[in-house]
Order: C-alpha cells, then structure tokens, then sequence
C-alpha cells in the first residue's frame, strides 16, 4: 500500500480584504480581483493564517485504488511510495455564508468539499463555494495528479438574514397548484436542472464581476421569504429595480448554459457559466437577447429586465450558484462596489 503524506499552505483567511492584483496567477492578463486577500505573487503572506494539515492515518478514503488513482478519484497515477509528497494550494476569497474562494494548486488537482466536486484547470485554477446555510468551518480535501493528499479548512463567518414578506401574489404562484401546473413545474425545473451541469473549461470567474444593471437593491440575498403569509424558500438573489426592457449586461465573459422563457417561477432565465460550472443566473426577464451555447463577453447585453413568473413588478433578480450551492453576486462585484461586503 502505498504510503501517503500531503501538506497544505492555505494563503487567504477570512479576515483579509485587501484589494491586490493577482499578478502571481498562471492567466494570460493580470486580473484585479477585489476582496482576494494575501494572493500576489510569489505568496506574500500578509498577516493571513498559514496551517499545515495531514490525511488522518488509516482513512481508507484516501488509499490508491486498484488503477493508481487516490480517492474517490480514479486517476493514471503510478502505484508506489509517494514520499514527503506535498500538496500546495493559494486560496483567497469571502469566507462567508454566501462567499467564494479562488484557488490555486498542480494543474489537475481534483477536489471534493462537503460533497461538491471539481478539479484545478491546465493552469491550477479552480473555485468553491459557501452556501447561504454554510456551516462554521468547511474541509476542502485535495488529490494531486502524483497521489500526494491533503486538507484545507475554511472557517465560515456566519451572516444575519432579513425578513422579507410579499403579499398579493396569485395562489398558484405559492402553494395552489393544479396538476396541469405541477406537470409544467416539474418541467421547468427539469430543463434547470440541465443547465445547472455546465462545466465551460475556462476561469472567467477569477476576473470578477460587474453589476449587470444599474438599479437600486430591493431586496438583499439570503432573505427569508414570506409569500402570502406563508413561510417559503430564502431568497437566493439580489434583486434590483429597473423599468421594464433595461439592457441586461453580462458582468463577465461567459458560455450561456440555459435561455428559456417558460419557466414556471422564474417566468424567463438566462443562465451563464463563468468557467467550471460557476453560474449567474438572472430572473423574470422580458426578452432574451442569446441562445444557449453561446459565448458572451464582459459587458455584451444579454436580455432585458422583465417582471415574468413569479413577480410583482418589473427588477432584475440576479443569483449565483456553485454546484448546489447558493452564493451572493454581490460579494463577486468588481472594483469599488464590493468594498462595502
């Protein structure tokens, strides 16, 4: 059996905001992604918590498979001692219910955190989420292309959640449906459901986001809903005012993943995948302006704000979404507009 020693240098903690360039990062541009703490060059530690971290010895979970590979990831990996091997990852982000880390370990480094799955791209990039209900701390466990493993461990600040109550909504948009209605339903979240396993092999994601209209926040993430009095789903977006047919603009370039105007809830959607299945999703759309398989570019309007499915006016609800994970677009915000998160 093979033996299995990995380490981890995490680079980022959740305390961190400094604005950098990520000059140190493997992209054809330098990006300048704001609130990516301690993550510049050759690994300036700025004050940020540096940890070392084994597999636990007899974690069968870790052990080579019959092909060599480690883990729950069968790889081409030669069988064999893996001695002193170390596993290095630079992780800086919003370690926050809500928030995201961007990471940087061997090109083809696979990852697995708390069931969600992903894997480093050709240049060792890769991203994770913290869903809305993300617990205290979260381990991302790592499996190098060579067999070396290791553990990061995310402390999760947690967050307060308003309340938000919308009254006057039609009865089959909450909880009376006929059963033609749960036949369209189940459709919808069918064709959703396939968008949501875009996978577009780029980083896009890591060059952060811009507003994708300009409108005044109605209603903040992680709100909990109250829909006719009745306790609902939490609002898993940010939803921002603006008059009907207001030019939706994509906030980063993008592989379109899901254009469709006859969802049950959301009334029109456009979904786009920021690289590694890291989506943006937008909401109650008047017109879709892109198809789905197609390439959008940072700033390239994408449709118009609507007030279809489930809506009580005319805005733009906006969300993000990794994996199963549901994430706050408001924290991905480029420049001087996120500094306040």
């Amino acid at each position: 059996m093979a033996k299995i020693i990995g380490s981890v240098v995490p680079v980022a903690s959740r305390n961190c905001d400094t604005r950098i360039m990520l000059r140190g990062l493997p992209f054809v541009r330098p990006y300048r992604v704001p609130l990516f703490a301690c993550l510049a060059g050759a690994l300036l530690l700025l004050g940020c918590d540096v940890g070392h971290a084994s597999p636990e010895a007899g974690d069968a979970s870790l052990a080579p498979d019959r092909d060599g590979g480690v883990g729950p990831f069968a790889g081409n990996a030669s069988q064999g001692v893996v001695e002193a091997a170390t596993v290095r990852v630079e992780c800086a982000g919003i370690h926050r219910q809500g928030g995201m880390s961007v990471c940087r370990a061997a090109p083809g480094t696979r990852v697995v955190m708390g069931g969600a799955r992903t894997q480093a791209d050709a240049d060792g990039i890769f991203v994770v989420g913290f869903d809305r209900d993300a617990p205290p701390s979260e381990t991302m466990r790592l499996w190098a292309p060579g067999g070396a493993t290791a553990e990061r461990v995310f402390e999760i600040a947690p967050r307060e959640y308003t309340i938000s109550r919308i009254n006057g909504l039609p009865p089959s948009q909450v909880s009376e449906y006929s059963a033609a209605q749960l036949t369209r339903i189940e459709s919808s979240s069918e064709r959703k459901r396939a968008g949501d396993t875009s996978r577009w092999e780029t980083a896009a994601f890591a060059g952060g986001f811009t507003w994708p209209i300009e409108g005044r926040q109605t209603s903040a993430f992680g709100a909990q809903r109250i829909l006719n009095g009745e306790k609902k789903r939490p609002h898993y977006g940010v939803d921002l005012a603006a008059a009907r047919g207001t030019p939706i603009v994509a906030p980063a370039d993008g592989l379109v993943a899901l254009a469709d105007d006859a969802l049950y809830f959301e009334g029109a959607m456009i979904v786009l995948d920021h690289g590694q299945g890291f989506l943006s999703k937008y909401l109650h759309v008047s017109r879709i302006d892109v198809e789905p398989g197609e390439r959008v570019q940072r700033g390239q309007i994408i449709g118009a704000v609507g007030s279809k499915g489930r809506s009580t006016g005319p805005h733009l609800c906006w969300r993000l979404k990794w994996r199963d994970r549901n994430l706050d677009p408001s924290l991905w915000i480029k420049e001087s507009a996120s500094t306040t998160h």
